[in-house]
């Protein structure tokens, strides 16, 4: 029986061979999520650079819970506002190795109601 590591990190390479071939041109919204805390990044993988971020580690959304979907959808359009901002219209959606449901949803969720388009 596999790991849950191993299982993560599966999914993890299942995911970024899609994605190479569907990033042409367009920036990567990256997501990551732990325990208590859930972050993106919209990255230029071209240049390398990362052109706008957002986490619930921040000053102004570090005060209610941090680990739920509440928090997750604020975030969610905390980075749609700052990608837009940014000039970033349209992303592709990196969800690494994490399961597109719960947290990680309600944050692409929120990041296409803010205006972002994937």
């Amino acid at each position: 029986m596999a790991s849950t590591k191993a299982l993560f990190e599966k999914r993890r390479q299942r995911n970024r061979t899609q994605l190479r071939k569907k990033s042409v041109g367009r920036p990567r919204l990256s997501i990551h999520r732990t325990n208590q805390h859930i972050y993106a990044q919209v990255i230029d993988d071209v240049n390398g650079k990362t052109l706008a971020a957002a986490s619930t580690t921040e000053k102004d959304l570090r005060s209610g819970a941090t680990s739920n979907i509440e928090a997750a959808t604020s975030v969610g359009k905390l980075i749609a506002e700052r990608a837009k901002a940014a000039g970033v219209e349209t992303v592709v959606f990196d969800r690494g190795g994490f399961l597109y449901h719960g947290r990680v949803k309600a944050l692409a969720v929120a990041a296409r109601d803010g205006g972002l388009d994937f």
